[in-house]
């Protein structure tokens, strides 16, 4: 059973940086990838960026160039190192896994973590 804890959110002023971790466990396959969805509030969850095993990645237009997603493969921890965060980037921000190659459509996802909230404020 794959199993996925996400930390690091918090709140921060805008302009400012955070990352966000998601310790993984359970992986029984190696053809996998993981990525960050965010949901704010009254919208639906959008897809953030993805990354294969191969580090292959993949990240939604609107935050090419400010949020980075990396993985520590000996420490099975993916991560997403944000910045320049403006209030539009305030969401719960949910790591998933799935057996597939990047992707940011969440139907393609089979586990998913609980979430961390990340406020930005102006």
């Amino acid at each position: 059973q794959v199993h996925l804890v996400e930390s690091g959110g918090g709140s921060v002023q805008a302009g400012g940086s955070l990352r966000l971790s998601c310790a993984a466990s359970g992986f029984t396959y190696s053809n996998r990838c993981m990525a960050w969805f965010r949901q704010a509030p009254g919208e639906e969850r959008e897809g953030v960026a993805s990354i294969d095993s191969g580090g292959i990645t993949s990240y939604a237009d609107s935050v090419k160039g400010r949020l980075t997603i990396s993985q520590d493969n000996a420490k099975n921890t993916l991560y997403l190192q944000m910045s320049s965060l403006q209030p539009e980037d305030t969401a719960m921000y949910y790591c998933a896994a799935g057996e597939t190659s990047v992707n940011l459509d969440e139907s393609v996802y089979n586990f998913w973590g609980q979430g961390t909230q990340v406020i930005v404020s102006s």
